[in-house]
């Protein structure tokens, strides 16, 4: 008896799955315990399947079975078509979480925080193509083609669709050659001698030195006649304390896989000062998006 390419039927089809399991496992025994049958019923599923095919499986050994050669080509094609099928339906399921998605974001979150775990979102989401563009500004969403745009600050007053992300807190960086050069690790006193690195962009009502005046008031540090170097990013200012170019006032969420790769020490026994901001994301259309949702629940997750 010959089997039907064209018109598989159920039974057909569940011999054929039986098969990719005791093929991969190369084990009656095994497969049985996979699919809650007994060996037996294993194995005369198989011995039906062989007959119907007109080809040998697997070869029947001493307490054991291989496949043969036809039964090598005939798993790859099933796991092939398996692995076809499977995408399918995921596609199917997902026809809502498909198309571009436009992320606006500060620069420095984007190069520190998100591009660093964006590949796991992408697998989750294989139908998704995202489009990441940075600036300081706040966009207007009804002029621009973005989606979902993710801010460090205060709350915002006005927006219909504002999610919290994740507190943030502040923290003296630099390299260990800066730390050793200035003789820092555990001396505040030395700080009046050091370049402090300043993002000028950090606040919204920023001075060009609000974070490290902050922080020194709040732990009562005289920071004297030390210099300064100014930069628009935070991510510049990390940059430039990696170059051992001074120390720089670091945001937790940023520093922390060069923290952890000891490009970057504190020197100061972890001084967190907890910022009064925190990272947010905004969306501009009502209702929103399905794929912008999904794309809120990821950023959730990764905090």
């Amino acid at each position: 008896m010959s089997m039907s390419y064209n018109n598989l039927t159920g039974f057909q089809l569940s011999k054929l799955y039986t098969f990719e399991v005791a093929a991969r496992h190369e084990s009656f025994a095994m497969a049985a315990a996979e699919l809650c049958l007994t060996p037996s019923a294993v194995s005369h599923q198989i011995n039906l399947l062989e007959k119907e095919l007109n080809i040998q499986l697997f070869e029947r050994l001493h307490r054991k079975v291989v496949l043969s050669h036809a039964g090598h080509r005939l798993l790859a094609a099933l796991q092939l078509s398996f692995d076809h099928l499977s995408t399918e339906i995921k596609a199917i399921q997902n026809q809502a979480l498909a198309g571009s998605l436009t992320i606006y974001a500060r620069p420095s979150i984007t190069q520190c925080w998100l591009i660093p775990k964006l590949q796991d979102f992408i697998q989750q989401y294989p139908l998704i193509e995202l489009s990441i563009l940075t600036g300081n500004e706040m966009v207007n969403f009804q002029r621009t083609g973005i989606d979902l745009a993710l801010y460090f600050g205060h709350q915002p007053s006005q927006h219909l669709h504002y999610d919290y992300l994740m507190d943030e807190q502040i923290v003296p960086v630099c390299s260990p050659q800066y730390a050793e050069k200035m003789n820092l690790i555990g001396k505040l006193q030395q700080l009046q001698y050091c370049t402090l690195l300043h993002d000028s962009q950090a606040w919204n009502n920023e001075t060009g030195m609000d974070e490290w005046q902050s922080w020194a008031t709040h732990f009562s540090v005289e920071l004297g006649l030390s210099k300064g170097m100014l930069f628009d990013r935070s991510d510049l200012a990390l940059l430039a304390a990696k170059q051992h170019l001074g120390i720089c006032m670091g945001r937790k969420r940023l520093v922390q896989q060069d923290l952890e790769s000891g490009a970057l020490i504190m020197p100061f026994s972890e001084m967190f000062l907890a910022c009064e901001q925190h990272y947010y994301t905004i969306s501009g259309k009502n209702p929103r998006l399905p794929k912008v949702d999904a794309f809120i629940r990821w950023l959730k997750v990764q905090t």
